[in-house]
């Protein structure tokens, strides 16, 4: 039989036998101190989620260690009957965001984290390597997957919500029109909103790339400013008299060399083919929020070379997906939450005074989220509940498949790493 129940509290289904197996094994939950530098407030449960999943499974018990800097205090644990430690020893699984200093890790136990490694990221190397010698089994926030290989977890939407609210702050103060309080120093998401209210547009044309996570992320901020969408056509052809947006995807600005019929299955498999038409857009763009995923090999967007055009209309460049010196020519650097603004200067190509005339103003903060790390970490969290906390205790296909290292070695799907940790 197929019995199903129903967890109404986070509205998602299950199979009973799964529903059983989770309610009857016991397991210590650990919420990690934050300890990389510099200092990331996130967290992966808020005090009211912790509260929520020990509610649910009350024979499971949530630990979290003590905190001077995240977002949410100890005393907001404590308040919602959740213990607050020095030592997660007891613990079998532990949560947290960014990489575990590597002197910090516990042997033998279940984490979860933002590990960098998958790419062979130099700076990770001796962290796998560490967690490989202490029977470690590591689980990717980043390559989560459900059936469909559509990423389960992520931030990508409040570093597009976030970032587009960036590049509105950075418009209204390089054209001089308005201000608007930095995103880090709201309370909330609701404060920052409210902020919104002080922008004041005219006819600016505003492009968006990207339509994932990060891209619905920048949609929240622009409709919350009641700006028309328009098509590509009229974007291109027609002037308004009200600020206006387009939402382009990859096969919008991108076309066959050979002037072929373009499609993505075979932009995917054969990048080389193709070349960028993205200069046609620029002509007509005032802001340009870019929150595209960039896949290797892939034409720039634009080069350093087409910034020097006389026709490159663009003053700001909100930069969401922040790939350094990569196909957002103007991008040479990321920002940071304190200064997020520079200007590039495209006679030089180098980085200049962004008022200055003639200098793009970029925003390329690297870890948006951050900004708001109370509203982000409740989406983080509200994710986990729903698709990892019901299968962490079982084996499973989604955990496996983001399985980096377990039982002292690497997996098989992470085999290709064997050079990396070796070197």
């Amino acid at each position: 039989m197929n019995f199903f129940c129903k967890i109404s509290k986070f509205n998602c289904f299950r199979p009973f036998n799964v529903y059983f197996c989770i309610k009857n094994r016991k397991m210590n939950i650990g919420i990690l101190r934050e300890e990389k530098v510099p200092a990331d407030r996130r967290v992966p449960f808020s005090p009211i989620q912790c509260k929520q999943i020990v509610a649910e499974f009350p024979e499971h018990k949530i630990f979290v260690q003590s905190s001077s800097i995240r977002c949410f205090t100890d005393q907001e644990y404590i308040d919602q009957g959740i213990q607050v430690v020095d030592s997660l020893d007891l613990c079998e699984i532990l949560f947290g965001i960014k990489e575990v200093p590597k002197e910090k890790l516990i042997a033998n136990k279940t984490y979860l984290f933002f590990s960098h490694t998958i790419k062979k990221q130099d700076y990770n190397r001796e962290l796998l390597k560490e967690m490989i010698n202490l029977n470690i089994k590591m689980i990717d926030y980043e390559v989560l997957k459900n059936d469909d290989g559509i990423r389960i977890l992520g931030f990508g939407r409040y570093a597009g919500i976030i970032g587009a609210y960036n590049g509105l702050l950075t418009y209204g103060l390089k054209k001089q029109l308005y201000t608007l309080k930095p995103a880090y120093k709201c309370h909330d998401r609701n404060e920052m909103d409210n902020e919104l209210n002080n922008i004041k547009l005219t006819n600016e044309k505003i492009l968006v790339t990207g339509k994932g996570r990060v891209g619905s992320g920048i949609f929240e901020t622009i409709k919350k400013l009641n700006i028309k969408e328009v098509n590509i056509d009229d974007y291109l052809n027609k002037k308004f008299s009200e600020p206006v947006y387009l939402n382009i995807d990859v096969m919008d600005y991108n076309e066959r060399i050979d002037g072929g019929k373009a499609n993505f299955n075979d932009f995917v498999n054969n990048p080389f083919n193709y070349k960028s038409s993205f200069m046609k857009y620029v002509k007509q763009t005032d802001i340009y929020i870019a929150g595209h995923y960039y896949g290797s090999g892939a034409p720039f967007l634009f080069t350093r070379d087409d910034v020097k055009s006389s026709d490159f209309n663009i003053s700001v460049i909100a930069d969401v997906s922040c790939d350094i010196d990569g196909p957002v020519a103007t991008t040479i650097k990321p920002s940071s939450i304190t200064n997020p603004i520079y200007g590039y200067n495209p006679i030089i190509e180098k980085e200049d005074n962004y008022m200055n005339n003639g200098v793009i103003a970029v925003m390329a903060v690297d870890n948006l989220p951050c900004e708001l790390p109370k509203d982000s970490s409740e989406d983080f969290g509200e994710h986990l509940i729903k698709f990892i906390i019901p299968i962490i205790n079982i084996e499973n296909q989604v955990l496996e498949g983001a399985t980096i290292c377990k039982n002292g070695d690497l997996t098989e799907n992470y085999e290709y790493l064997r050079d990396y940790v070796n070197s």
